[in-house]
């Protein structure tokens, strides 16, 4: 018998995934104004893709401070919550499995999202060169560069936490399946755990076990929040440096922070990859350590093929694959991976913002 490592079902928790294919988070900018609230046009779009072995929303932002980007919805509000529950029930009677990925972005913001405020980050350092999503003066999007932050102090890090851990109870009140923490690509969480994003001298900053205290307490947040470790993922990007965040050694500082969320018995760590052009690929050794210290599921994603899937979890290193853009434009992607059929290619002016063009109106597969 001919077993393809992507059809083999694979336990998480409670939940019983039947492949390896998995939808991982990517922003649309398509939530209802004024409000930032999902919509039934969003839980078409994602009801779709349910047969995904898992979905993961979108960035969801947990409070108004955590927003970075027009348009992303949040789960702050009772209508948010009632626009997710939307979401889930049409992914679940569709027989799917998902997941919010809750948010903060930090320092990667503009003030005219935040009322006028200035973003929050472990320090005042500005992401240079760093451009955000928003709605101009006259109602049209565009980019611009992200504002200069303010630094935390200790009392507003304890605030942050409890806003999380406030965010998993309304993901599961929103029909959830789990949660997870969105701690790459440059935002608040690895704002506190890269070294050169970081210049803090308090219990937050300097040695590793400080830096890693963030990312701890916001965690542990989210496991009281849903009620189970299996229900929490975490997503890292250890060997990327989006959105100005480096740190001096990614390989102890990520293989320590695996080591972590592992002895907090989450139920999955995701691994982002560069995906772009020119990217290095992430050794294999690095993978096999993140291996060696974390015992629960491993999600990798960036730029795969479902040959270099198949690779990767016949190799033992990796248990879910992620597939970004590749579930734009083919929602039976999971079918198509199957009986390796062409995949149709994305829109890109359709990405951010706008209807169901480039959302819902991608057809199936003949």
């Amino acid at each position: 018998m001919n077993l393809d490592p992507l059809f083999q079902p694979l336990q998480l928790g409670e939940l019983t995934l039947p492949n390896r294919v998995l939808m991982p988070p990517m922003t649309r900018s398509r939530a209802a104004q004024p409000g930032d609230v999902p919509t039934a046009l969003m839980a078409e779009y994602y009801a779709q893709r349910a047969s995904a072995g898992l979905i993961v929303s979108e960035g969801t932002w947990i409070a108004p401070l955590g927003k970075g980007y027009a348009r992303t919805p949040g789960i702050h509000t009772q209508a948010q919550i009632d626009g997710w529950r939307l979401v889930t029930d049409a992914v679940h009677a569709a027989g799917g499995r998902i997941f919010a990925q809750l948010w903060h972005v930090g320092r990667l913001s503009h003030s005219s999202l935040l009322d006028g405020q200035p973003p929050v980050s472990s320090t005042a350092r500005q992401a240079e060169g760093v451009n955000v999503f928003i709605d101009n003066a006259d109602g049209t999007p565009g980019f611009v560069q992200a504002s200069k932050p303010r630094a935390l102090d200790q009392a507003e890090i304890a605030q942050i936490v409890e806003q999380y851990r406030q965010a998993a109870r309304n993901a599961m009140a929103a029909g959830f399946d789990g949660v997870e923490l969105h701690a790459a690509n440059g935002y608040l969480v690895n704002q506190f755990l890269d070294s050169g994003a970081n210049d803090r001298t308090d219990r937050y900053g300097g040695s590793l076990p400080n830096r890693l205290r963030f990312l701890d307490e916001v965690t542990q947040a989210l496991v009281d929040g849903t009620g189970a470790a299996q229900r929490v993922g975490v997503r890292l990007a250890p060997l990327t440096t989006l959105n100005g965040c480096v740190d001096a050694d990614p390989v102890t500082t990520y293989t320590a922070a695996a080591k972590r969320l592992g002895e907090l018995a989450i139920g999955y760590l995701h691994i982002a990859e560069a995906d772009w052009d020119d990217a290095p690929d992430m050794p294999v050794d690095f993978k096999q350590q993140l291996r060696a210290v974390f015992p629960g599921v491993l999600v990798y994603a960036g730029k795969y093929t479902g040959e270099r899937a198949r690779q990767a979890l016949s190799e033992g290193w990796a248990d879910l694959v992620g597939f970004g853009r590749p579930f734009v434009a083919n929602p039976d992607l999971p079918q198509r991976l199957r009986v390796n059929a062409p995949l149709a290619e994305h829109e890109r002016a359709t990405l951010f913002g706008g209807d169901a063009r480039g959302l819902t109106d991608y057809p199936l597969m003949a």
